[in-house]
């Protein structure tokens, strides 16, 4: 299992100043940076916050987070200010530091309700439940989410509605609901064609093909992520632009083409490092990881996830720490040793339910399952993959059903329930056909080798 979510889009607020800054000349930029300071040094707060909103506007599309924190902290100097701990906040959870990220947008949501602004609010709540949810707390992201869209849409903020769009249907994506998120994500995709929000539209774009690729429809999922890829670099959103790259690579893992995936998640990692974007960096070792585990080079992948695990830990982020603490077990797996992998997958478990995967966690049940099989637990692998082929069956992931009837055909057949097994690896073969996945040919012969068993 490798790592492919989509990102949770944060929201601008509502009192921010004309999109247009963006393109404003770097000398104007310039300007504007030195203005801030002599506001500053003058003690000349209303001009300070102004300017800085001003300059943060353009700089943080552009991925320059350090300077946007450097910005707000000097702003702050002159007492609190609800912009600036907005984007303090934004940074802080680009970056990966969801706790200081939680604490300065609460001190910008009291700000803005103290102040009566409702949009700036309504921003506030959205980013505080993608918070929630990086972290991997559904309900709580959710909770936050359900607050903002009524206020968002109150105050007419068309570009604000879609974000929190996006983000719930992330949380359902995340949950399994691959369905119900793409209603979501479509619902978004219209609204920032409809305001001409380039920025949001590649954010859904982008999460619908990864909710494609997660229901195994490749192409389509190409096809979504070339139109994001396109529109982050348009804009020069370089942090969004790494997202999409490292997404397109899983897209290539997924079919089998390690030399592509690896390709684009070499493109990711600079960029992700280059930002500051310290959960996309583990996310992209830890692709790297999966790409060369399974071209076999066990011990390779091993180096990346033990370089991705202690950087998922420092920033909380519990789902994808989760991910490479599977792709860790699976290594030791196929290394040889059954009882490390196990010990793993045992390690990942809670942390998996914890966050609401359940993708996630019938995976690595399903890893369990085929140890204990090799182990010459028969029945109970047989117990371990019924529930794990009721989950694949519930969420849709029809890739990863097919890889689970394959496995049960196997265990069937240590079962001597041979016609059984040549049922269920029939279902493998058709479910794998129609996802394109990378073991087919393999199950097409598995197939070929219980068909023979059987007339015997």
């Amino acid at each position: 299992m490798t790592i492919g979510p989509g990102f949770a889009a944060d929201s601008r607020p509502a009192d921010e100043p004309n999109p247009v800054v963006r393109h404003r000349s770097s000398a104007k930029v310039a300007q504007w940076v030195e203005v801030h300071r002599l506001a500053v040094a003058g003690r000349e707060t209303a001009i300070a916050r102004h300017v800085g909103r001003l300059v943060a506007r353009v700089w943080l599309p552009r991925s320059r987070y350090a300077d946007v924190a450097a910005l707000a902290n000097a702003t702050l100097t002159l007492g609190p200010d609800a912009g600036a701990f907005y984007d303090l906040g934004w940074v802080q959870t680009t970056t990966g530091q969801p706790w200081q990220a939680l604490a300065s947008y609460e001190q910008a949501l009291a700000l803005y309700r103290e102040a009566g602004n409702l949009g700036s609010e309504a921003a506030t709540l959205t980013n505080i439940g993608a918070v929630y949810d990086n972290l991997g707390d559904r309900e709580r992201a959710l909770a936050h989410y359900q607050q903002a869209l009524p206020v968002t849409r109150g105050v007419g903020n068309r570009s604000g509605e879609a974000t929190t769009l996006v983000n719930i249907g992330l949380v359902h994506d995340n949950r399994g609901d691959r369905e119900r998120a793409l209603a979501y994500y479509e619902q978004a995709l219209a609204i920032t064609r409809e305001v001409d929000d380039r920025a949001g539209e590649a954010i859904a774009l982008n999460n619908m093909g990864a909710t494609y690729n997660r229901l195994g429809e490749r192409e389509r999922a190409l096809a979504y992520y070339e139109q994001a890829l396109a529109i982050t670099r348009e804009v020069g959103d370089r942090a969004g632009e790494a997202t999409v790259l490292n997404n397109i690579g899983l897209v290539y893992d997924n079919v089998g083409d390690r030399e592509r995936a690896l390709a684009y998640y070499g493109q990711a990692l600079p960029i992700r490092r280059e930002v500051g974007d310290r959960a996309g960096e583990a996310a992209t070792l830890t692709n790297l990881g999966a790409a060369y585990d399974r071209l076999g080079y066990r011990k390779r992948a091993l180096a990346y996830y033990e370089q991705a695990l202690p950087i998922q830990r420092e920033v909380g982020d519990r789902a994808s720490e989760a991910i490479t603490l599977n792709n860790m077990g699976a290594a030791h797996f196929g290394l040889g040793d059954p009882e490390r992998a196990r010990a793993y997958f045992e390690q990942a478990l809670p942390v998996i339910r914890e966050v609401g995967d359940r993708s996630g966690e019938a995976t690595t049940r399903h890893n369990i399952g085929e140890i204990r099989r090799q182990q010459g637990d028969f029945a109970g692998a047989k117990d371990t993959l019924d529930e794990v082929l009721k989950v694949f069956r519930a969420i849709g992931d029809r890739g990863s059903e097919a890889t689970a009837c394959s496995t049960m055909a196997l265990v069937l057949v240590d079962l001597a329930r041979v016609d059984e097994a040549v049922k269920l690896q029939r279902r493998a073969v058709v479910l794998a056909e129609q996802t394109n996945h990378p073991r087919l040919e393999r199950m097409r012969a598995i197939l070929g080798q219980l068909q023979q068993m059987r007339k015997r």
